[in-house]
């Protein structure tokens, strides 16, 4: 893999790098992937719809994988409700 320097406004790579960490992924993660979409053909929404699905795939797996149970249910739908 190879590396290039992109120059950037510290405003915008302060945004995403703000951007990054709420998606949990890193700037050159995203750069690669918007570069890796451009050389594939795709338009920005089918890119966009791709990485959607791939994060949506990813979470079925997690929850799959996951050694998490829900408990029994000691509520009442009414109960989380009062004032």
């Amino acid at each position: 893999m190879k590396n290039i320097t992109l120059s950037v406004d510290e405003k915008t790579l302060k945004a995403a790098r703000v951007f990054a960490a709420e998606h949990d992924t890193t700037v050159s993660a995203l750069v690669r992937g918007y570069l890796e979409s451009l050389a594939s053909g795709l338009s920005h929404e089918q890119a966009v719809e791709a990485m959607r699905a791939a994060a949506r795939q990813e979470l079925v797996e997690l929850s799959r994988k996951s050694k998490a149970e829900v408990g029994p249910i000691s509520w009442k739908r009414e109960d989380l409700y009062e004032r």
